[in-house]
């Protein structure tokens, strides 16, 4: 059997198990995958993550799973861009960034009323492209841009400034940028 399932935790053992495993994730983890190891339900890791979150922890809930957030590398380049297009667009505009080795870090809409609204996306790669697409279309659920008419903006980071320009001119060229 599991080990963490061989018996019941308290609370606090239980989140310093949850930080222990995002820790050593360089991928999200899921909130059932988390549940399935610490033998409990999907909302008890909800709250868990949320009091965690509440002690300061840098945790971020992604379309693919809970993330720790460590320190970027010092040489690690961000930009942020505005974008417009359309929902069966959106695949295109991701892959054309993460083919560039950029990651897109999030998407921010200006909404009249609530203001901004970001979202945590982490996607690094073609995979994570796929992953995102496939949840959009499972859940039904709507992107953040479609608020806004498709007008959004993404914050991006790379290893570099030169690929960097490489999304952004790849972006213009498709006719996604503002």
């Amino acid at each position: 059997m599991n080990q963490t399932k061989d018996k019941r935790r308290s609370g606090g053992e239980r989140r310093k198990l949850i930080l222990e495993l995002l820790r050593q994730s360089s991928e999200p983890v899921t909130g059932s995958e988390l549940a399935d190891r610490m033998d409990v339900s999907r909302q008890v890791i909800v709250q868990d993550i949320s009091l965690l979150k509440a002690k300061e922890f840098p945790i971020i809930a992604t379309s693919q799973g809970y993330l720790f957030l460590t320190k970027s590398e010092p040489e690690m380049k961000t930009r942020t861009i505005a974008c417009r297009h359309t929902m069966q667009q959106t695949e295109d505009e991701l892959n054309l960034i993460v083919d560039c080795g950029v990651t897109v870090i999030d998407v921010t809409v200006e909404h009249p009323f609530y203001g901004e609204i970001t979202g945590s996306l982490m996607i690094r790669n073609r995979m994570d492209v796929s992953r995102f697409i496939s949840k959009l279309e499972q859940t039904g659920a709507s992107l953040l841009s479609s608020l806004t008419g498709g007008v959004h903006l993404h914050k991006l980071e790379a290893p570099s400034n030169d690929r960097l320009d490489a999304a952004v001119h790849l972006l213009k060229k498709a006719g996604y940028l503002l």
